[in-house]
């Protein structure tokens, strides 16, 4: 089995986000892409979001987080919402893609009842990142190592990243960041005393 990596290249990145936008417009799969990008969920928890998850019918808005018991830990998490995110799901909303509020934010062209399938989004995911030019081992979980990666190249200190992973060690979030030779010599390049 090979490893995936994150998307490291800013470049790239922005090619990858923009086929279901602008290339190969299909705004369920560009959603999806700014959700996983953004939320770091996993794949079965970003898959099985529906809007009651999003959306507060009663306000008639989006909500500020969005709360979710992980599929594998079984831990709570909560996610604020930026405005990324905000901004997709109001497009969502537009193309008429909400119906109830048991539906699936992705749900599965042919069982509209259903959610994509775990390699329905696998494609989706290649396909995108074949057009931005990624050679490296991009999957779906490329989209939460992303997050983490270039939060830690903002700033984001490893210890918070674990926390917001809902790690139970820190050398599982060290292996999410795929941290390479190039970025020990960034530090080596950039620290001067």
């Amino acid at each position: 089995m090979s490893t995936t990596y994150p998307i490291k290249s800013e470049e790239k990145l922005k090619k990858f986000k923009e086929y279901y936008l602008s290339i190969k417009p299909v705004c369920r799969n560009y959603a999806m892409i700014i959700l996983g990008l953004n939320t770091a969920f996993r794949i079965s928890d970003l898959l099985s979001l529906q809007w009651r998850d999003v959306f507060n019918e009663k306000g008639n808005c989006f909500k500020d987080h969005i709360s979710i018991k992980e599929q594998k830990t079984g831990k709570e998490r909560s996610v604020a919402v930026n405005h990324c995110v905000a901004d997709v799901l109001y497009v969502l909303r537009e193309k008429e893609m909400y119906a109830t509020k048991q539906q699936y934010l992705f749900p599965n062209g042919r069982k509209s009842e259903d959610h994509l399938s775990r390699s329905q989004a696998f494609r989706i995911i290649k396909e995108a990142a074949e057009y931005a030019g990624l050679e490296e081992h991009i999957s779906c979980h490329s989209l939460r190592k992303t997050f983490g990666y270039h939060a830690w190249k903002q700033g984001v200190q490893p210890a918070l990243l674990m926390e917001l992973y809902n790690h139970s060690s820190y050398r599982v979030t060290k292996q999410y960041l795929c941290i390479e030779q190039e970025d020990k010599d960034m530090v080596y390049l950039s620290v001067q005393l």
